[in-house]
């Protein structure tokens, strides 16, 4: 092996211009390649990290409270019933919050946006504090200074509300301003002012529409009793698990005598018209996963992965034909050179293996640079944190700030694929440079 290496490596050196001009093509499409799959998972990792965050656990028990026929109340009636039966069927998940669920107007001085409210208890929710931070004023005020403003533990108090930088920006106001929401409920408008105690920096797009009270407040706008509550959120140490856990709490529950809702892989608020549709009265559970509650933005990664598959298709296809144009002409001005080496006792096998053995050397050092330079050009973007000021580009990207998290599977992912993609390509001419008779090669060109 080391020979075949030394001889594969000299031909290379051999062929400078070719192996450049090929070498930079493989490259860039590396480079591309490597790109494309960090957007991928970002986007991914960030629609995890947005939806896990603010609106949903891993697995979720929500439901809808039907007075009427035509009511749809997202909540349970019974929440401290639920929490005790979810405990006893997974005792092994990692932490559990339940949430108020509510709509609103939020509405400032000069701006207002429709916004999703939830209720929390602050000692439940130190997951989610933990992944927030501050947000300094100048991610939501033009020439605002960079120290940050106002404290978490202040959702402890009453009429109090936790919003983010980009609502901020839109409704123009800062740390310890006051916002009017108006909600509805039985056909009767409810009004109160919140104090804003924070305002964290913005967790992807979907934090654009969620807002954070104190329980007691949609208690109050909604006039709902202590023992409700909106959904009950259950955190995995393994997401993975999420859709097994999720079936276990339907038989665990349909066991208990709780009455469930056949799974719908919608977010809950996609479900009114439908629920409303129903026939039954009181109490229903509706159970779903992560997936499930962002399922209106998924479209996103399945574009990603279909955009990376034809770029990388179109462009590897051209790859390949210019690695085997490369090998096939290498064989060509080596033909005497085949002869002798048969002639001395080489085997087919060696032959060949020295033109595959050839190819993807020059495809792991081309996609190596390749890798490097994609990696500068993520890391150069991520240094200088540019914001993403276009709403479409916003949610694409589910990031409010260029960010593209580059991880070593993505990297080592690269360097397998184009090195054997490279082997493969040079298979045809190898077989053909195996196949000359030693005879006829040695005579060639006489």
């Amino acid at each position: 092996m080391p020979m075949l290496l030394e001889i594969a490596f000299r031909n290379l050196l051999q062929a400078r211009r070719r192996t450049l001009l090929l070498g930079l093509a493989i490259a860039i499409v590396a480079s591309l390649f490597l790109i494309l799959r960090a957007v991928s998972s970002s986007v991914s990792e960030r629609m995890i990290e947005s939806s896990t965050t603010l609106s949903s656990g891993h697995v979720n028990v929500g439901g809808f409270f039907k007075a009427r026929k035509k009511d749809a109340a997202p909540m349970l009636a019974d929440g401290p019933a639920i929490k005790a039966a979810v405990k006893e069927i997974v005792p092994d998940l990692e932490s559990m919050v339940d949430r108020h669920r509510g709509w609103g107007r939020v509405i400032s001085r000069s701006a207002s946006i429709n916004v999703g409210m939830h209720g929390i208890v602050f000692e439940q929710e130190g997951r989610f504090f933990r992944s927030l931070r501050l947000a300094p004023e100048s991610e939501y005020v033009v020439g605002g200074s960079k120290e940050a403003f106002g404290n978490f533990e202040d959702m402890k108090n009453k009429d109090t509300v936790l919003i983010f930088a980009a609502q901020a920006k839109k409704l123009e106001v800062k740390v310890g301003d006051t916002l009017t929401v108006v909600t509805e409920a039985a056909g009767q408008s409810n009004t109160v002012d919140l104090k804003i105690a924070a305002i964290a920096s913005d967790v992807g797009f979907m934090s654009n529409w969620n807002i954070f009270v104190p329980r007691q407040t949609i208690l109050d706008l909604y006039r709902l009793g202590d023992k409700t509550t909106g959904v009950v959120m259950i955190y995995l140490n393994n997401p993975d698990d999420s859709l097994a856990v999720m079936e276990r709490l339907r038989k665990g529950l349909t066991d208990r005598g709780f009455l469930l809702r056949d799974h719908e892989a919608n977010p809950f608020f996609m479900k009114f018209e439908k629920v409303m549709g129903e026939d039954y009265l009181g109490q229903k559970l509706d159970l779903t996963v992560w997936t499930d509650e962002i399922s209106f933005v998924l479209w996103i990664t399945s574009a990603l992965d279909l955009v990376s598959i034809f770029v990388i298709s179109v462009l590897g296809v051209i790859i390949i034909g210019g690695i085997m144009n490369s090998m096939w002409m290498s064989v060509r001005e080596r033909i005497k050179e085949i002869g002798t080496m048969r002639a001395i006792g080489a085997s087919k096998s060696y032959i060949g293996f020295i033109f595959v053995i050839e190819a993807m050397l020059l495809g792991f050092f081309s996609s190596a640079v390749g890798v490097l330079l994609g990696s500068v050009l993520v890391l150069t973007t991520n240094a200088f944190k540019i914001p993403i000021t276009n709403d479409g580009v916003r949610l694409f990207l589910m990031s409010s700030v260029l960010n593209v998290n580059l991880h070593a599977k993505d990297i080592f992912s690269t360097l397998l694929l184009f090195s054997g993609l490279t082997g493969v390509a040079a298979l045809y001419p190898a077989l053909k440079a195996a196949k000359l008779r030693p005879v006829e090669a040695l005579m060639h060109g006489k």
